[in-house]
């Protein structure tokens, strides 16, 4: 296995890849549906288009109820971006988040329309939010925040 490590608490690997050139086929695996270049190359469109993420400064995480799954959000001015992953590469994960509303330069009581830049849905998202996140299918949302409202909180795509 390539991520076996070198000792028991290593960060290295006893296969680790700056000793060894391992051929891959790419194209197969692409035509198998086995690649991540796809959502490498959408993740890397939405952070040119957020300045938010073009920048080190203004990371706040939030609270999940779940360890395997993380939230955390960037603002640059008017651009403000809520990211929650999946940490675990293998199992769907479900967690309620709860977001720190100021940091989103809201009121504790507002919610706000947010679009899923990864499948173009858009939520009404407030201070709780459930979250299933699929490894291979769903593995996170990337948040752009729209605009403060007042609709009804829920987790179910507006379009």
């Amino acid at each position: 296995c390539e991520n076996t490590p070198l000792r028991q608490g290593s960060e290295e690997y006893l296969d680790s890849e700056k000793y060894q050139l391992r051929p891959r086929d790419w194209e197969t695996a692409e035509r198998q549906g086995r690649t991540i270049t796809p959502l490498i190359t959408r993740l890397n469109t939405i952070r040119r288009s957020n300045p938010a993420l073009r920048q080190l400064r203004d990371l706040h995480f939030h609270h999940t109820d779940k360890d395997a799954v993380i939230a955390y959000s960037k603002r640059s001015g008017s651009n403000t971006v809520l990211v929650v992953a999946n940490l675990d590469p293998h199992h769907t994960q479900e967690a309620t988040v709860s977001l720190d509303m100021p940091q989103l330069g809201l009121e504790w009581h507002e919610s706000v329309p947010v679009r899923d830049e990864l499948t173009g849905e858009t939520y009404h998202w407030g201070r709780a939010n459930y979250v299933r996140l699929e490894p291979g299918t769903r593995p996170a949302h990337v948040f752009t925040v729209l605009r403060p409202s007042n609709p009804q909180i829920g987790g179910s795509p507006t379009t």
